[in-house]
C-alpha cells in the first residue's frame, strides 16, 4: 500500500495536486453554503448571503496584495525579495486595519442598507479583515514561488475550519445565526494563515528597492486594484442590489440561484491561480505565452458547457437536491445565471492573462462592463428574471470584446 501511495505521489505533479486541492476546497465551500441553505429559512439565508458576499468582496480586495506578491516573487530574488515581502506585509496590515475599522464603525448603516437582522455580524467580520490581508500576502508568496502544497494547505485550513466551526455552533448552540456565521468566518482566517513565516514581516536588513522596480510595483498594484474592484462589482453587486431592492424572502431565493450558478467561476479560479505566475515566468524567459491561455480557456469552456447543459436539463432536481423545495421557484433562471457566470469566467482568464503581461486595456474594458452590469441592474430590476437578463447582456458583450482585443493583438504580433 505504501508503495502504491508513493507511486501516485510521483505521478501527480504539484500543479495537478493543487487543482485537486482547489476542487476539494471549492467543494467544501459549496457544502458550507448548501448546509446553511438547508438549515436556514430563505430570509435568514439572505443575511448569510450578505456575509458570504462580504467575504468574497474582501477576497477580491485582498487579492490585489496576493497577485502583486505573486508576480514580484517570481521577478525578485534573495535579499531584494525579502525586503519587498516585508514591505508588502506592513502595507497590507495597515490597509486591513483601516478597512476593518471602517466596517465596524459603519455596522449600523450596513445593517440598514442591506436589511439584515443584526449589525453585530459586521462588527465581528470587521475584526477579521486585517488577518485576511496578512493571509493573502502569505498566499501570494506561495503562489509566486509555486509552493503549491503550502498554498493548498492555507486554503484547506480556512475552508475546513469555517465549515466545521460554523455548522457546529449553529447546531449546538441557540445563537443568532448571522453572528455565528461571522464568528466562523473570523476564526477561519486564523487557520488560513497556516503555514506562516513571521520572520518575513520583521525582516531587518531591508534593501532599498530601485526606482524602476518601485514604479513597476506601483503601476501593477494600481491596475490590479482597479481590476479587483471590477471583479467585486461584477461578481457581487447583483446579490447586494437584490438584497437592497427585494424583500428578504426573494433575496434568499436569488442567493441560492447565485450560489449554484457561480460554481463555474469557483472552478475557474484555480486556473487563474496557476496562470499568472506561469505567464510571468514564460515572459521572463522570452517564451510564447498564448498556448497557456488557450489551454486554460479550453478547460473553462468545457466545464461551462457541461454545467449549463446540466442546468438546462435538470434545473428543479439540482435546486431541490442542493437547497430543498423552498427554492425550486428559481429553476427557470438557473441555466441563464450559469450562462452569465460562464461568460464572465472566460473573460476573466483573458483579463488576468493580459494583466500578467502588463497590458491593461482588457482590464479597463472589464471595469467598464462591470459598471455597465451594475447600472443595468439598478435601472432594470422589476423582477429577478430581469436582473439575470441584464447580467447576460453585459457579460456576453464583455466576452465578445475581450476575444476581439486578443485577435487584434495577435494580428499585430504577426505583422510586426
Amino acid at each position: 500500500m505504501t508503495t502504491l501511495i508513493n507511486g501516485l505521489k510521483r505521478k501527480v505533479s504539484s500543479e495537478q495536486f493543487f487543482m485537486i486541492s482547489v476542487l476539494a476546497v471549492n467543494g467544501g465551500n459549496y457544502l458550507y453554503n448548501l448546509i446553511l441553505g438547508r438549515l436556514l429559512e430563505p430570509a435568514q439565508f439572505s443575511d448569510a448571503a450578505v456575509l458570504i458576499t462580504f467575504l468574497l468582496v474582501l477576497s477580491f480586495a485582498a487579492m490585489t496584495f496576493q497577485l502583486v506578491t505573486a508576480k514580484f516573487s517570481v521577478l525578485f530574488e534573495n535579499q531584494l525579495f525579502k525586503s519587498f515581502i516585508s514591505r508588502v506585509y506592513k502595507n497590507a496590515i495597515v490597509v486591513g486595519i483601516v478597512l476593518g475599522v471602517l466596517i465596524i464603525l459603519c455596522s449600523s448603516q450596513l445593517q440598514e442598507l442591506f436589511n439584515t437582522s443584526s449589525s453585530k455580524m459586521f462588527v465581528v467580520f470587521g475584526c477579521g479583515v486585517p488577518l485576511y490581508f496578512l493571509m493573502s500576502v502569505n498566499r501570494g508568496i506561495f503562489q509566486g514561488k509555486k509552493e503549491l502544497k503550502s498554498l493548498s494547505t492555507t486554503y484547506q485550513a480556512e475552508m475546513l475550519s469555517r465549515l466545521l466551526l460554523t455548522i457546529g455552533l449553529i447546531l449546538l448552540f441557540n445563537i443568532e445565526s448571522s453572528v455565528v456565521i461571522a464568528i466562523g468566518i473570523l476564526i477561519s482566517f486564523i487557520f488560513g494563515l497556516l503555514p506562516f513565516k513571521f520572520k518575513n514581516i520583521i525582516y531587518k536588513n531591508s534593501l532599498s528597492i530601485g526606482e524602476v522596480d518601485v514604479k513597476d510595483i506601483r503601476n501593477f498594484f494600481i491596475i490590479t486594484a482597479f481590476y479587483e474592484l471590477t471583479q467585486i462589482i461584477i461578481n457581487n453587486s447583483d446579490i447586494l442590489l437584490v438584497k437592497h431592492y427585494f424583500e428578504p424572502h426573494e433575496a434568499g431565493l436569488y442567493a441560492s440561484l447565485a450560489l449554484i450558478g457561480r460554481i463555474v467561476y469557483f472552478v475557474a479560479w484555480m486556473f487563474v491561480m496557476l496562470l499568472l505566475p506561469t505567464v510571468v515566468k514564460l515572459k521572463k524567459e522570452g517564451k510564447e505565452t498564448a498556448p497557456i491561455l488557450f489551454k486554460y480557456v479550453g478547460y473553462i469552456a468545457a466545464i461551462s458547457i457541461t454545467i449549463i447543459i446540466a442546468c438546462v436539463s435538470f434545473p428543479e432536481t439540482i435546486i431541490n437536491v442542493l437547497f430543498g423545495s423552498n427554492y425550486t421557484s428559481m429553476a427557470p433562471l438557473l441555466w441563464k445565471y450559469a450562462l452569465a457566470t460562464s461568460m464572465f469566467a472566460i473573460s476573466n482568464i483573458f483579463a488576468y492573462y493580459y494583466l500578467s503581461l502588463d497590458k491593461y486595456v482588457p482590464v479597463i474594458i472589464s471595469g467598464v462592463f462591470g459598471m455597465l452590469q451594475m447600472g443595468l441592474v439598478i435601472v432594470y430590476h422589476n423582477n429577478l428574471e430581469q436582473v439575470v437578463h441584464m447580467q447576460i447582456i453585459a457579460m456576453v458583450l464583455l466576452l465578445v470584446i475581450q476575444i476581439t482585443v486578443f485577435k487584434v493583438s495577435q494580428l499585430k504580433l504577426k505583422n510586426a
